[in-house]
């Protein structure tokens, strides 16, 4: 019986891993460049870490891979981890906090079961965290990193769309809701259902009547939001803090020429959202996302730290990312083919060599087809080299590998003859 992979897991060729190095080579170098610094985070993690207050919603946590991890007599419950950002703020509290700023970036896969197995359940994730900045500039350069990464990839037409968690949440608590129903109201205006927000026309048409143009508000329209400000100063105090700190973000994007759209409704799936929350999208792709999550290191015992990031999905990425766009950073290839037994020693030696100037170095099996541009022939007698252009169909033949290294750098002399 031929054996088949697990339902919703997914192989990459060598094609796809590619370009999924290449998206997670830009994005390292792009954070990095940025001052962050990287972190890896263990695959299983405690299920008490996603299910304390502030973190995952009921539906996510639902979707969970979970098991006993047993010891002895006795298990505690343990996941896949079905997030990335979690994992990090554990890693904060665990051994980083009281270190001032961390800027922290990553590539990870985490693990959401789908019962129909039609979407992936091991998905990938490029991401950064900025812990210890609670202002609208701390937002908006996690904003503009995402951008950058995207934009070294080559992607045109990505489409930012900003929200804003603790506006929705201020106006949500007008409704005198308990808690829970609070979470589940939110989570449903977050994935643009439309029946949630006439469900608070009807119980609060007070509150109704404030919150539809809120939640059907979309385009580049920050004069929507001080008119909103102006008037709701009055009979809700509580709401223009949080207009004010979107604002604040709104303002710095449109300082620096960041194109977007106010789309409050746009969904976002994570409960520990407090602040501003960006999504991003490619036609009708979404390939990133992140916010603002100042509750969630406090509910893991951090004390009061203010936090953002966001995930940009390698996944989906590497559908979109054409490799030909930077075909021209990649290593040339040559292969190496031995023309008598006793020439192997010289052979794997003059491969090393081309390895370590930066060639990618292949050895000839058994006459492989290859779409290498150049052939090194070597043998035991001299001239011990010859250096074969498949494209120019011609052949250079030197005594020494030195010779064949220039020639290859384009420094050789004029000693070609018919391959």
């Amino acid at each position: 019986m031929k054996i088949q992979r697990c339902k919703g897991m997914r192989d990459l060729s060598p094609a796809e891993m590619t370009v999924f190095r290449l998206v997670e080579g830009i994005s390292r170098d792009t954070c990095a460049g940025w001052g962050y610094q990287e972190v890896r985070t263990p695959t299983i993690e405690h299920l008490h870490l996603f299910t304390s207050a502030g973190t995952l919603t009921p539906g996510m946590l639902g979707k969970v891979y979970s098991f006993l991890d047993w010891d002895g007599w006795s298990g505690e419950r343990v996941v896949l981890r079905p997030d990335s950002t979690i994992p990090v703020a554990r890693l904060y509290t665990e051994s980083l906090q009281g270190k001032g700023l961390a800027r922290l970036f990553y590539a990870t896969n985490i693990f959401i079961f789908e019962e129909a197995g039609e979407k992936t359940r091991e998905r990938w994730q490029c991401g950064a965290e900025l812990i210890g900045a609670g202002s609208a500039m701390a937002d908006t350069e996690l904003i503009a990193l995402s951008l950058e990464v995207l934009k070294k990839l080559g992607l045109k037409g990505v489409e930012l769309r900003l929200s804003h968690a603790g506006l929705i949440k201020a106006l949500l608590g007008k409704l005198g809701l308990s808690p829970e129903e609070q979470s589940r109201m939110f989570d449903r205006i977050l994935d643009g259902d439309a029946e949630a927000l006439a469900q608070v026309s009807r119980e609060s048409p007070e509150v109704g009547n404030i919150l539809k143009p809120f939640l059907s508000l979309k385009g580049q329209s920050p004069g929507f939001l001080r008119n909103q400000r102006a008037l709701l100063a009055r009979s809700m105090p509580e709401v223009r803090p949080h207009l004010d700190d979107f604002l604040q973000a709104v303002a710095l994007l449109d300082e620096l020429g960041v194109k977007y759209q106010i789309n409050i409704a746009s969904g976002a799936g994570f409960e520990y959202y407090t602040g501003m929350i960006f999504q991003l999208f490619i036609g009708k792709e979404k390939v990133g996302g992140g916010g603002r999550y100042d509750a969630l290191i406090p509910s893991m015992g951090g004390g009061d730290v203010p936090a953002s990031g966001f995930a940009l999905y390698l996944d989906r990425l590497i559908s979109l990312v054409s490799p030909e766009t930077f075909a021209g950073s990649a290593a040339e290839k040559v292969l190496v083919r031995v023309k008598s037994a006793d020439a192997m020693k010289e052979a794997f030696k003059a491969a090393e060599n081309l390895r370590g100037a930066g060639y990618v170095a292949e050895l000839d099996l058994d006459g492989q087809k290859t779409d290498a541009r150049w052939m090194l022939e070597v043998r035991s007698e001299a001239p011990k080299f010859a250096l074969i252009d498949n494209v120019k169909s011609k052949r250079v033949r030197y005594k020494t590998f030195n010779e064949v290294l220039k020639q290859l750098e384009g420094e050789g002399g004029d000693k070609d003859s018919p391959a």
